[in-house]
């Protein structure tokens, strides 16, 4: 179930649509997301987007969820459905109201191949909530540290508030509430009733 992404880029163009003569529209990120080189999660990571980060918004992939951003002085790629602007004085999500915000349309052509999407049965973290993030104590850092778990692949961006499939197998904490994975080489914490990230130790 290990997703393999050898990627040969010899190089990327970016277009705009014509005539969006637009000013700067500014986007919130709802939680860390992973900033990648291009739309999709066979690219690879470039940078974070912390959970209140603002990004500049260049546009979004027509009839895709994937936009392009300049965040914490990084420019690559995230989900729309992890960015929130204002509008009318209301927070709206971006991938639900990219046509009513009039968010410029971007094309992304890349010279070479890449790996494919994950395939129908390939397993994928599910879609991101609403949860409250938690900074954990110490003890738990250590534990976390000194309790190396066999690491689980999957697809999707490892993120606070994604949800891990039913499936996977969480480690127990001594006297602490919440569970420990390893996903993709990355340990994190999971609440055991939602089984929804809480933490992404870095």
């Amino acid at each position: 179930m290990t997703l393999k992404r050898n990627l040969f880029l010899a190089g990327a163009i970016v277009v705009g649509s014509a005539g969006l003569a637009q000013a700067d529209m500014v986007a919130t990120a709802i939680n860390d997301l992973n900033v990648r080189a291009g739309p999709g999660p066979q690219y690879p990571s470039i940078g974070i987007a912390t959970r209140g980060s603002q990004a500049m918004l260049d546009g979004c992939i027509q009839g895709s969820r994937w936009c392009r951003v300049d965040v914490n002085g990084v420019r690559g790629w995230v989900y729309a459905q992890y960015l929130q602007v204002e509008q009318g004085g209301s927070t709206v999500v971006v991938e639900q109201h990219q046509s009513d915000l009039g968010v410029p349309v971007v094309t992304y052509e890349t010279t070479a191949s890449v790996a494919p999407e994950p395939a129908p049965g390939d397993e994928l973290l599910g879609p991101v909530g609403s949860v409250d993030a938690v900074t954990p104590p110490e003890t738990v850092t250590t534990y976390v540290q000194t309790n190396p778990a066999q690491t689980v692949r999957l697809g999707g961006d490892v993120v606070v508030g994604a949800s891990v499939p039913a499936d996977v197998t969480f480690q127990e904490i001594p006297d602490y509430q919440y569970r420990y994975v390893r996903i993709n080489d990355r340990p994190v914490l999971v609440d055991p009733g939602s089984r929804r990230i809480v933490y992404v130790y870095n």
